[in-house]
């Protein structure tokens, strides 16, 4: 994942994209061909805040901050291909977003409409409801109102049950990044209920207007004592017109949050209307409250609420003295008391006419079906995903190529005036977008009239440059829709690499765009991602590492004193990728020591002459020993690259190998050949993690080309095989002793071996043997009395 150029690296940057070098290089020697490209995602609000506050304007920020976040990158050694480098604030690449935002307009993907927003009165845009914290902005930390704005849709609801089944066939991807996309588009079976909407008089409305509902417990239809409405709902406004306090309450409800998140948290608050509906099987009346924890942008702005059997409608009833009435009884043990709590499983209908005596799937069905003969609900299938809200009110984004005329309405921008230039020698006046007053800028004449127009002055949301910049970087020079003939060859990805602060939206996100971009002809396959790894956090003090973080977050500061080598492969020894973990210079130390030992030891070797070709049946002891430990190593960090993508058990086994070959005392020339050995391929398995040191050793071991040309060792699996294996023996459990057996030994020659050890041999006297139990390979276990 491309990271946005703050001004400087730190930690977490080093862990993700030391992390993908390391699989790049590790894969260039299993001989693929590897591309590892980096970009800017360069859009976004700290560039504008930062210009607001220093008086620079965002493109020179940027810019700025790329070159130096270039040159870290750079020293860190990563083996980036350069020339696919893009900023996203490019015009030659959101030209093609903006194209295929206009393709999508014609599909009918794309449409404006006024929705509730979060608003931002200090950042002065609108945020996602996951940027709301605590009822708060997440960068301001403003209290975020909610406002009514024309907003700009894309269409994602319409992509939900194949972004939901695709997730089934995606085995590279963490199960619970899977997970959390499945809750987060959230397919659910259910029945929508209309609820004609009575008039003062208590009669049904003149217009026929119905209160629509979603619910996936039809069984409980009958125990609906009120529903509730949003504070945006049309009958919740007009109940404000007429009434001051329904007025004020919604007021205050515009105060608060609307992140579904905090609607398990936040306080249940609500104001009864002068409203009414009608039940649609009982014809009784019930009333419409207007409650803060019914969000207008989920569903139709209403609920149902049946507070016998929903614990949060129970809540709320119980605070407001409203009704509450069982219908559904437990078929078992299950303990009922609606007199303490909400009954929510399901069981038989009781106090529901016709409808009494059924299970609650009987009655799921059976409901439907009634609600259907009377023209009153429809069984459908729901999905928690709203469609993608793509407008900001800032500046530094990619401008939405559509065209405002009073006479001819919205028209997109001609394709061939693509791009909609974003201009970006700007002055800010507080912090409302210059691009509002910008005079050269907002006046174009209509594509249709040709008479006076306006441009739209919203901004992408960054999201959708992030959503398909990993296709542009296979063409990145492409002066095509988006991509060439050359994406068919890269995509989709191979292997990503990022943070799991990105499980959801831009993960989810990324797959709808790339599903639009087939659908356009544009991309081979189904799916963007083939294989994902999702990092844990970096930490300092319990926190998430940021450039805040001092020198020990600090790179830069780090690379100065230890080198790229050290600081990478502390970073790769510190964790397993997937966990989060505390950073700690001190882990520094411990990787500098080994690099050390490995250059000396290097140094060593050689320097005794050089070694012959290697003769496996003139070895020693010592040496077979060495050879086995340096291809059981070999083998380990085939599976630890490739497999299991652990690489801190890499540099473990390194390490290992490393003391192995220090305490190797070689008996002839035949055991030198073997340490020779052994330290290439410890250099080799290395130097995905250290590039810059085991480059030099393996033109000091006597490489020829360069180490990053080079291929993985073939296995040689009779250097695992061992003459003799040493065995723990236990007497009662206990351990007298250890043994070598020949490796073919059988059970028989294994105790008798173990008998005659000299200490299990004591502790055998007078003693009478009751069990003897042999663990292949492992230990000899003897029970007497």
């Amino acid at each position: 994942m491309f990271p946005y150029p703050s001004g400087q690296l730190h930690m977490g940057h080093v862990r993700c994209y030391t992390l993908a070098d390391v699989i790049n290089r590790y894969r260039r020697l299993k001989g693929f061909n590897v591309m590892q490209p980096m970009g800017w995602d360069a859009f976004g609000l700290p560039a504008e805040n930062a210009a607001i506050k220093n008086g620079i304007p965002p493109a020179r920020w940027t810019h700025d901050n790329i070159a130096y976040m270039r040159g870290q990158m750079q020293r860190l050694g990563f083996g980036i291909d350069w020339s696919r480098e893009f900023a996203t604030c490019d015009p030659e690449y959101y030209h093609w977003e903006q194209w295929l935002f206009l393709k999508l307009y014609e599909k009918g993907m794309v449409y404006r409409k006024n929705a509730t927003v979060n608003w931002d009165p200090v950042d002065q845009t609108v945020l996602a409801n996951e940027q709301v914290v605590d009822g708060r902005g997440w960068r301001s930390d403003a209290p975020v109102e909610r406002r009514e704005m024309a907003q700009w849709f894309l269409k994602i609801t319409a992509y939900a049950e194949e972004l939901l089944t695709e997730l089934d066939n995606m085995d590279g991807w963490p199960e619970s990044v899977k997970s959390m996309q499945r809750n987060w588009i959230g397919r659910s079976e259910g029945v929508e209920i209309d609820f004609p909407v009575l008039n003062a008089e208590g009669a049904k409305d003149e217009n026929d207007a119905v209160l629509t509902v979603f619910t996936t417990r039809p069984d409980t239809l009958l125990g609906a004592t009120y529903v509730a409405v949003a504070p945006q709902h049309p009958l919740a406004l007009a109940a404000a017109e007429r009434n001051p306090e329904v007025a004020a309450f919604l007021e205050q409800c515009n105060q608060s949050t609307t992140a579904e998140a905090d609607m398990a948290t936040l306080e249940k608050a609500g104001m009864a209307t002068d409203a009414f509906v009608e039940h649609p099987l009982t014809g009784e009346r019930l009333p419409v409250w207007v409650a803060n924890f019914v969000l207008m942008e989920y569903g139709s702005g209403a609920v149902m609420s049946v507070p016998g059997h929903d614990q949060r409608d129970w809540e709320f009833a119980r605070k407001y003295d409203i009704d509450i009435v069982q219908v559904i009884a437990p078929v078992d043990d299950t303990p009922c008391d609606l007199e303490a709590e909400a009954f929510t499983a399901p069981g038989q209908l009781v106090n529901s006419g016709d409808f009494d005596g059924l299970t609650s799937a009987e009655a799921f069905a059976a409901i439907a079906q009634a609600l259907a003969e009377r023209s009153r609900g429809r069984r459908i299938t729901n999905y928690r995903l709203r469609d993608w809200g793509v407008s900001r009110q800032r500046y530094w984004g990619c401008p939405i190529p559509m065209i405002h005329c009073d006479k001819c309405g919205v028209v997109p921008v001609p394709e061939q005036d693509l791009p909609v230039v974003l201009p970006t020698e700007v002055e800010f006046e507080g912090v409302r977008s210059p691009l509002v007053t910008m005079e050269s800028f907002l006046h174009v004449a209509c594509p249709q009239c040709g008479g006076d127009a306006r441009r739209e002055t919203d901004t992408f949301d960054t999201f959708m440059e992030s959503s398909w910049y990993y296709a542009r970087f296979t063409s990145p020079d492409a002066n095509t829709p988006m991509v060439d003939e050359r994406v068919n060859y890269w995509a989709p990805v191979d292997h990503y690499v990022g943070g799991i602060e990105h499980a959801i939206l831009h993960l989810l996100y990324a797959r709808f765009y790339y599903k639009l971009m087939r659908d356009e002809g544009l991309v081979p396959g189904d799916e963007p991602f083939n294989r994902l790894l999702m990092l844990g956090m970096v930490l300092q003090d319990g926190k998430k590492m940021s450039k805040s973080a001092g020198d020990a977050g600090d790179p830069q500061k780090l690379l100065d004193k230890y080198g790229a080598d050290t600081v990478r492969t502390a970073m790769m020894f510190a964790a397993p990728p997937d966990q989060s973990f505390e950073w700690s210079e001190a882990g520094l130390e411990g990787a500098l020591r080994f690099l050390k030992k490995l250059w000396s030891q290097v140094q060593e070797h050689v320097a005794g002459g050089t070694a012959p070709a290697l003769d496996v049946a003139a070895l020693t002891e010592a040496g077979s020993s060495l050879r086995r430990k340096a291809y059981t190593t070999l083998a380990k960090a085939d599976d630890d690259y490739g497999r299991r993508i652990q690489f801190n058990t890499v540099v473990s086994s390194v390490m290992e190998l490393v003391n192995a070959i220090s305490k190797c005392e070689p008996g002839n020339d035949a055991d030198r050949s073997a340490v020779q050995e052994a330290l290439q391929i410890a250099v080799l398995v290395i130097s995905p993690v250290a590039p810059h040191i085991t480059h030099q050793l393996w033109q000091v071991l006597g490489g020829t080309d360069a180490l990053v040309t080079s291929r993985w060792p073939a296995m040689d699996d009779t250097a695992l095989t061992q003459a003799s294996i040493e065995m723990v023996v236990q007497v009662n459990g206990k351990v007298r002793g250890k043994i070598e057996v020949p490796a073919d030994a059988d059970q028989a020659v294994i105790l008798d071996l173990a008998k005659a050890s000299e200490n299990v041999h004591r502790h055998l006297q007078d003693k009478t043997v009751r069990k003897e139990i042999v663990v292949p390979n492992k230990l000899v276990n003897l029970v007497v009395s």
